[in-house]
């Protein structure tokens, strides 16, 4: 309960930050970040509709069994496991489910949690959802494309430009290198 309280009590005072941040446009094609505060994009009791909708069945047959249980079943890979925890090639990481490209390497830093770390998502890539399972209050990140879980984000990044940690499974994004 004390720890619950505490979380929540964090969550507030960092959520107090100026909206007022940096917007970016990044080179490696034409995609641009938008410094956002999630907790503002989280839609209340709203039915979310994708673009690509699949049956569990179709998923199971496109998807390995790892990427099924992360990407459809907001499963986690564990830590220091995942491909690109250290990888820093230039390029963008797409969804692993539908090719949505979500992130640019402009973005991603080692945030030495274990998983890859990104301070903003491209513009429109991505959606939020309040995620109280296990006790916890986060905010889940998901692909707009195909409501794919990549993960969570955060606000204790250490970038100026955004203070946000996307903290990604590897198992979720896969790597499209810069001509």
């Amino acid at each position: 309960m004390k720890k619950s309280v505490i979380i929540g009590l964090l969550l507030t005072l960092c959520s107090c930050q100026s909206q007022d941040k940096k917007k970016s446009v990044l080179t490696s094609k034409t995609f641009k970040t938008e410094a956002i505060k999630p907790t503002d994009l989280i839609k209340e009791e709203q039915a979310m509709k994708f673009e690509i909708t699949k049956s569990s069945e179709e998923w199971k047959k496109q998807l390995s069994a790892e990427e099924y249980e992360v990407l459809r079943e907001k499963g986690t890979e564990r830590p220091y496991t995942g491909i690109y925890d250290k990888h820093f090639e230039k390029g963008y990481y797409v969804c692993a489910a539908c090719e949505n490209p979500l992130f640019t390497s402009d973005t991603k830093f080692d945030s030495h949690c274990g998983w890859p770390s990104f301070d903003a998502a491209i513009k429109g890539a991505v959606i939020y959802e309040k995620d109280n399972s296990y006790g916890m209050q986060r905010i889940e990140v998901m692909c707009a494309k195909c409501g794919g879980h990549l993960g969570h984000v955060f606000d204790d990044g250490p970038t100026e430009t955004t203070g946000m940690r996307y903290c990604t499974n590897s198992i979720s994004i896969k790597f499209i290198p810069q001509k």
